[in-house]
């Protein structure tokens, strides 16, 4: 039964939409969905790693431009200059890949704030016919320097009314970089639009983040669900900078006894945004909110769930960078199921590989720990200000009330 298109950013009926957890099961279906196309394939990432998992997709995509299938591979220039090494590169255009490159003007004597907004999003879609939207790049779960355990990260894999605005999103990115960078595109940057058809039971809609019409369009989905909130809230996120709405909405949720998680990466990976985002931790706690830092592996998920009813999977992380700058793209799902099954995932990685913040010991930190949080938020507020991002929603110029550093 073919079902009327929905607009972007609207809840529809009628998908499936499955769970992938980490590399393991996400790789082995996106390659089994690329063997299996017929026409097209089309995949965007921000890192394409010349590692086991990335030649594993490679192969997969030659395979397919091989028999004929129309293959394009957009990757981000900044993700493109570290780990797309020249000869898989060489090897994915020879083998028939079409693959073009998000700004790929990185060069640091060459700044411009501009090119901070990066192509984030990990987004494919096979014939049209089956979707993977996720937090998942190109990469395998072990490449990590002195990784000692897989990264933990989430994907869907989505059937049904979703796709047409899957499609047209990435077709309109696509014509846009060959117009910027050609001059000229044979695709149009406003694509017919197509029925979806229905493939499941459950409802759900495909948001993205982009810099001209959807600005903070996942910011408000979140806060949406986050205001409807009755008795829980779960986030598990890599990198957490909320601004003040966000962090009010999470403290007016625990007020009202929601019982609000967070599930933060206690690994250090980027030194300044992780003790700046620590500056936020006092006022979150003193508000109710629960903090567990994950401890086990780097943790890559972006990832919430609501009252077992409401669950996001994506690419955005709560902070400026994907919130602000870069293109993102989540999927919302209202099914108590799917729910259900991101929930215990969570869960499990609390019970097993987690450590709660514990309020007094957070008040009983050194002066200098303090300072030093302190002095990481300020740069991070000045470097956001200099680039002429971030305004008052993060950046206040009213001075933070003394229980917030604690």
């Amino acid at each position: 039964m073919a079902l009327r298109v929905e607009p972007l950013n609207r809840f529809v009926p009628g998908n499936r939409v499955e769970l992938l957890r980490n590399g393991d099961e996400y790789f082995p279906a996106l390659a089994s969905a690329v063997d299996s196309a017929e026409r097209e394939v089309w995949l965007e990432t921000y890192l394409f790693a010349d590692d086991a998992s990335g030649r594993l997709i490679a192969n997969a995509l030659v395979r397919a431009a091989r028999r004929g299938v129309k293959v394009r591979l957009l990757v981000d220039g900044w993700g493109a200059k570290y780990y797309l090494t020249a000869a898989l590169e060489r090897f994915l255009v020879d083998g028939g890949v079409e693959l073009l490159k998000y700004r790929p003007e990185v060069a640091a004597w060459q700044f411009r704030s501009h090119r901070l907004r990066r192509l984030h999003r990990k987004l494919c879609h096979v014939d049209r016919r089956i979707a993977f939207v996720g937090g998942i790049n190109i990469i395998d779960d072990r490449n990590t320097p002195g990784a000692t355990a897989p990264r933990v990260d989430f994907a869907v894999s989505v059937e049904g009314p979703l796709l047409p605005a899957i499609v047209q999103t990435m077709q309109r990115v696509w014509a846009l970089v060959q117009l910027v960078q050609l001059g000229d595109s044979q695709l149009t940057l406003f694509p017919r639009r197509f029925r979806g058809q229905r493939a499941g039971t459950q409802t759900a809609k495909f948001v993205i983040r982009d810099n001209v019409r959807h600005r903070r369009d996942i910011e408000h989905a979140y806060l949406a669900a986050f205001r409807s909130a009755k008795r829980e809230i779960i986030i598990g996120c890599s990198y957490f900078f909320p601004g003040i709405r966000f962090r009010h909405a999470l403290a007016e949720a625990a007020g009202r006894g929601v019982s609000v998680t967070l599930l933060l990466q206690a690994k250090v990976e980027y030194v300044l945004l992780h003790f700046a985002s620590r500056a936020m931790y006092g006022q979150l706690l003193q508000a109710g909110v629960v903090i567990q830092e994950y401890h086990t592996s780097m943790l890559h998920a972006k990832v919430a769930v609501v009252d077992d009813r409401w669950a996001t999977v994506g690419s955005s992380n709560i902070d400026p960078y994907s919130l602000l700058m870069a293109r993102e793209a989540n999927v919302f799902v209202r099914d108590r199921k799917f729910a259900g099954e991101l929930r215990r995932a969570l869960t499990e990685m609390i019970e097993h590989g987690a450590q709660p913040v514990a309020s007094e010991d957070w008040q009983g930190r050194s002066r200098l720990y303090k300072a030093a949080i302190w002095v990481a938020y300020g740069i991070v507020r000045l470097a956001m200000g200099f680039v002429g991002y971030g305004g008052e929603e993060w950046f206040p110029r009213r001075r933070p009330t003394r229980d917030v550093a604690h």
